[in-house]
């Protein structure tokens, strides 16, 4: 898969269903004319607690650019994060003024502001403290309307109820203020369960609101699996119900699934999660909406190379002063390779990462290599402090630092003073006896008989620790014959650590191979922030974004990505073959994995926002769409309208010289795929250069003005513009290039089995009202009368639509057969004739 591969599998996603995404990042003008509006609630808006706090963050630039001012975020007052990332303030928006004034009236706490992030957007964040006299009777009220109740000791499901109720008070008040103005279209787009009562509550009370709900795991998927339990094998036959209550989260399960029926849109973050939300939550989402980053933050252009390497000389010195006394391998053909998450033992795949390095260790021992594996495990856990041994490692390294820089600039002084002199400095007198001993003390004091420790700090409960008790069965432990050694580092790594120095950012460029054989992990942001720091990876089909790299990119195993099979074989069957990628990926030498780098870091674009964003925007349409039909014809004539800009514009100033043939700025690095055939400069003018056809749908590039005078000369420029580039190519086709020499050998060495998967389909929907049994009363409240015609309507006409363009198509084939047959065969009798 080559560069252009890449751009047009990005372009592909860019332009999901025939949507050109860029065209609607205008910085709000439509959604501002439109008196269109997104509410994107969820518990952690300015509230830090898990991943989807990142999901929002990054993608606020781009939401940002679709709504403008128009984009309101909806959280919880957390007083600890407010006074570090809101600007506090009124709001400047009249209707966001009313409704919280409103609901200061009675005795509601709301704060609004704006986030202190990339894009700066509005805030609104309730203190359900300020509301807690309300829970019971809100209890009441949730229970009248949805027949889901919730029990008093559980403090999350209270204070999302409180949460919930907040916003659709919120919801309810700011619909009405929109609506004084102009026609409005508010969209609100609710996260997980925590914020799904305000999702059930809005639909319940039919606002005239679009609803989207989106999981990013499902609640009870999160629990089964985090047993001892054959989960994807399983999906068809559990009793939810009884599996639910038997984990006590029954209310929490019925307010999630009650959310996924009652939203209009219900989107997905994976293929892998849309399964089970088929059958956790009896609901096939309508879209998948995949996270992204923003790739802008981690972009480094060339310099990620020269950042690989000062960051790989922190790891040394920390490897130096860890290992101290057992420091008998060499650096240079030291690799080290990390997994980090949270501290799930078996959904994050620790133990198969810790058996498959024992393998690992086997192998690479069996078979002579002189490769040391340096393997990290990330996973925060309860500590008591650090252990002594570390610190002391790092004391003594910086003990041999400080003895060795000072002999070396007193042995600096000593060949000054004597070459000054025009003598030859003989080694006696530029190393004393003094310094000799002053090198022995520190090799001395280095000696140790015991064996490096394999975690950095004192575990509270070492005895049962999961991580401890697989390094323990593997025998990992740092001897001196292992080829691989482990370093368990249990904290997130944070530059003022007195051991691991180091943001975590800095850590994964340093670090040569990621490795996240997750079995329960919807979406997976570790393997994808390593991919746009260009760090190869290796990932599961278990894992969305296995799922997506296996979908959008082929033969990623040449690019960086590995992607393991855990759900169609077996256990064994998967940890042998992470072994086996681990072992391939030691055989690399420097420069193939210089270039396996770069080829990783290549398909940063396809994780972009800009790129992905456009599933988000598709959602929000559909749930307009679903309940305001007529939307999508007020946007169809606020985009056929000319903009100001276009029409003040006079037609002479239009230049008559034609744009020049676009052409892929990196074609020369995809010689390899594609041979183009250059023609040289002589024989362009006999060739006729098409021109670009512009797209028939988009009426902006309708003439509009009469042929230009100077028009007579543009078959004398387009000969000399088509000379000009063709003698460019020619010489951009003959300068070697160096990026892709190594392709093949890294394809021979990385070749492996190819884990395409072909999973369900995700895209095929259920109808948004179907009534399914999730504990609500069935009094319609909620359902909409119109739906089921309108839906049968829309389909009818797309059907028919296909059904013409088919034809049509079908029609125009057949035409050119027939006159290629003709030709064909026309020309044969004049041949004939001719012998």
């Amino acid at each position: 898969m080559s560069i252009s591969k890449i751009k047009n599998a990005a372009k592909s996603l860019k332009n999901y269903q025939g949507i050109r995404f860029e065209q609607c990042l205008d910085n709000g003008e439509a959604a501002e004319q439109l008196n269109k509006w997104l509410l994107e609630v969820s518990w952690e808006v300015a509230n830090k607690v898990g991943g989807i706090y990142t999901v929002i963050r990054s993608k606020v630039p781009v939401t940002k650019s679709e709504y403008g001012n128009n984009y309101i975020c909806l959280g919880p007052y957390n007083e600890a994060f407010v006074k570090t990332e809101v600007e506090v303030g009124e709001s400047k928006i009249e209707a966001i003024r009313e409704a919280v004034h409103e609901m200061n009236r009675f005795g509601v706490h709301v704060v609004t502001g704006n986030w202190l992030i990339e894009g700066f957007p509005q805030v609104v964040l309730f203190d359900i403290g300020s509301v807690s006299h309300r829970l019971d009777g809100w209890k009441g009220d949730f229970f009248q309307y949805s027949r889901i109740g919730i029990p008093y000791h559980d403090k999350e499901s209270n204070d999302a109820l409180l949460f919930g109720f907040c916003v659709f008070w919120f919801i309810g008040n700011f619909i009405e203020q929109v609506k004084r103005r102009q026609k409005s279209y508010v969209i609100a787009h609710f996260h997980e369960w925590l914020a799904g009562v305000g999702l059930i509550m809005t639909r319940l009370r039919n606002y005239d609101c679009a609803l989207v709900f989106t999981t990013h795991a499902t609640l009870l998927g999160r629990y089964l699996c985090a047993g001892s339990t054959d989960f994807y094998n399983n999906l068809s036959k559990f009793n939810l119900d009884k599996e639910a209550g038997d984990r006590q989260i029954y209310h929490r399960y019925c307010i999630e699934r009650a959310a996924a029926s009652c939203a209009h849109v219900f989107t997905t973050v994976s293929k892998i999660t849309g399964i089970e939300s088929e059958y956790l939550l009896n609901k096939q989402p309508d879209l998948l909406t995949p996270n992204g980053l923003n790739v802008q933050k981690f972009a480094a252009l060339h310099e990620f190379q020269n950042l690989h390497a000062q960051n790989k000389e922190k790891l040394n010195a920390f490897v130096r002063g860890h290992f101290y006394g057992h420091y008998d391998f060499d650096l240079d053909k030291t690799l080290y390779f990390f997994t980090a998450g949270r501290y799930e033992f078996t959904n994050k795949g620790a133990d198969m990462f810790i058996e498959s390095l024992a393998r690992l260790n086997y192998m690479l021992t069996k078979s002579g290599s002189d490769v040391t594996v340096v393997a990290f495990l990330i996973f925060p856990t309860a500590t008591n402090n650090f252990n002594v041994e570390s610190l002391r490692g790092q004391s003594i390294a910086k003990m041999f630092r400080d003895t060795v820089s000072n002999i070396q600039a007193d042995i600096g002084k000593r060949l000054y003073e004597i070459s000054l002199k025009g003598q030859l400095p003989t080694a006696e007198q530029i190393l004393y006896t003094s310094d000799l001993i002053e090198l022995k003390k520190c090799i001395y004091g280095s000696q140790r008989s015991a064996l490096p420790p394999i975690c950095t700090h004192n575990v509270c409960d070492d005895v049962n620790d999961p991580v401890l008790n697989a390094l323990r069965r593997c025998h990992l432990f740092n001897a001196r014959s292992d080829r691989v050694k482990v370093i368990f580092h249990p904290e997130f790594v944070r530059s003022t650590s007195p051991l691991l120095p180091l943001d975590y950012d800095e850590f994964v460029r340093g670090c040569h191979l990621g490795v996240f054989p997750s079995y329960y992990e919807p979406w997976g942001y570790t393997p994808a922030e390593c991919t746009v720091m260009g760090v190869p990876n290796i990932s599961t089909n278990l894992s969305g974004f296995g799922c997506f790299m296996e979908e959008h990119v082929t033969e990623h195993q040449t690019y960086g990505i590995y992607v393991i099979d855990r759900r169609h074989q077996s256990a064994n069957d998967s940890c042998q073959q992470l072994a086996q990628y681990m072992y391939d990926f030691s055989l690399l030498t420097r420069r193939q994995r210089i270039i396996l780098r770069n080829r990783t870091e290549r398909l940063s674009e396809l994780l972009d926002w800009n790129i992905l964003g456009i599933y988000y925007y598709r959602a929000h349409q559909l749930a307009l769409a679903r309940i305001h039909p007529e939307f999508e014809e007020e946007l169809m004539k606020l985009s056929s309208e000319p903009s100001s800009s276009t029409a003040s514009t006079p037609a002479v100033s239009r230049s008559s010289t034609p744009a020049p043939p676009e052409h892929d700025d990196d074609g020369s690095e995809d010689e390899d795929e594609h041979q183009q055939i250059q023609l040289p400069p002589s024989q362009v003018s006999s060739q006729k250069i098409p021109q670009k056809e512009l797209p028939s749908s988009d009426s902006s590039y309708k003439p509009s003005f009469p042929r230009a005078a100077s028009a007579g000369k543009l078959p004398f420029d387009k000969q000399l513009r088509a000379a000009a580039v063709a003698a460019a190519n020619t010489a951009a086709a003959n300068e070697p290039t160096m990026t892709d020499a190594l392709d093949d050998e890294i394809y021979q060495i990385t070749l492996g089995a190819k884990n395409q998967l072909n999973l369900a389909s995700a895209s095929h929907t259920i109808r948004h009202d179907d009534q399914i049994d999730f504990g609500l009363s069935d009094t319609g409240d909620f359902v909409d009368q119109d739906d089921h015609n309108k839906q049968e309507v829309t389909e009818k006409k797309k059907a028919s639509a296909f059904t013409s363009t088919d034809s049509t198509k079908s029609n125009a084939l057949q035409a050119m057969v027939t006159l290629e047959d003709t030709g064909l065969s026309s020309n044969s009798k004049d041949q004939s004739n001719d012998k």
